[in-house]
């Protein structure tokens, strides 16, 4: 019997690492803060739309368009339920009638057909096992002349805040780079891949366009240390480490930080694609 769509990224969003990113979700929406200005900025919510959050976390990014959109609907869409459970919560404390929040998998989830506006995705849309499924299936969601705004991440060795964390954390070892093209943080990393991907599933005004928005990662030093010695890729890459190294590593990780220490915060660098097209 074939394993569920997406069921390598089920168990570790709705496991360990969604549990990390609810625990850690000031730090990630204060480090997205960029992120989201300029993909609401792209995406032009106006009053009345219905829009779909793809991958959407702790809310962040579904709020804010739920204000944006009001008194039109926001449905945010994830694998996580610790990471939906702060989203739902911030939705009441926010009496945000107008949001509401479904644990399920985009890729195979029986969408209301023509019932948004808008798709729209912070860094969420680039883990689907079945990326042709994955997106005819958002489309199918999507009302005739709808659009779809994505923010992906460019390849790895563009995104500071990533290459800065390895050198820090490396101790010697030469680390494996995630490939590009498959489920995980990489998987639009090609923009020739992602327009051959939409305009085989239904797009057209396909548009790929270079953005860096700066990451702060904390106010100073201790807490953007506070914060990235705590996340996923930082265990990652401490796993086969002995006690003393990492120590050590732990040590570089807040050295590189205080080297990019700003009067307004530990300023990291990143590179990602906005992807936007029609239905």
């Amino acid at each position: 019997m074939a394993s569920p769509a997406n069921e390598g990224m089920r168990q570790a969003w709705d496991g360990l690492e969604g549990a990390n990113w609810s625990e850690l979700a000031e730090g990630f929406e204060r480090a997205s803060t960029e992120h989201r200005i300029v993909l609401l900025r792209a995406a032009a919510l106006a009053p009345g739309e219905d829009v779909l959050d793809l991958g959407c976390g702790s809310g962040a990014l579904t709020l804010e368009a739920g204000a944006a959109v009001a008194p039109g609907r926001v449905v945010g869409i994830d694998l996580s339920s610790a990471m939906l459970a702060n989203g739902r919560a911030r939705a009441v404390g926010a009496g945000r009638s107008n949001v509401s929040f479904v644990h399920a998998d985009a890729q195979v989830y029986a969408f209301e057909p023509a019932s948004f506006d808008v798709v729209v995705s912070n860094a969420g849309a680039m883990f689907f096992d079945d990326q042709n499924a994955a997106f005819t299936n958002l489309r199918t969601a999507l009302k005739p002349g709808g659009r779809i705004v994505l923010l992906v991440w460019q390849v790895l060795e563009n995104n500071e805040w990533l290459t800065e964390l390895r050198r820090a954390l490396a101790i010697g070892r030469d680390l494996p780079t995630p490939p590009v093209g498959t489920p995980g943080p990489f998987g639009l990393a090609d923009p020739d891949h992602t327009r051959d991907l939409l305009a085989r599933t239904g797009y057209g005004s396909i548009r790929i366009e270079d953005t860096r928005p700066p990451m702060r990662v904390g106010h100073d030093v201790e807490s953007a240390y506070a914060f990235l010695s705590r996340i996923g890729n930082t265990r990652g890459l401490l796993d086969d480490l002995g006690a003393d190294d990492r120590i050590a590593a732990l040590n570089n990780l807040r050295s590189v930080l205080a080297e990019h220490a700003t009067p307004q915060g530990v300023v990291l660098g990143t590179a990602s694609w906005l992807v936007t097209a029609t239905h």
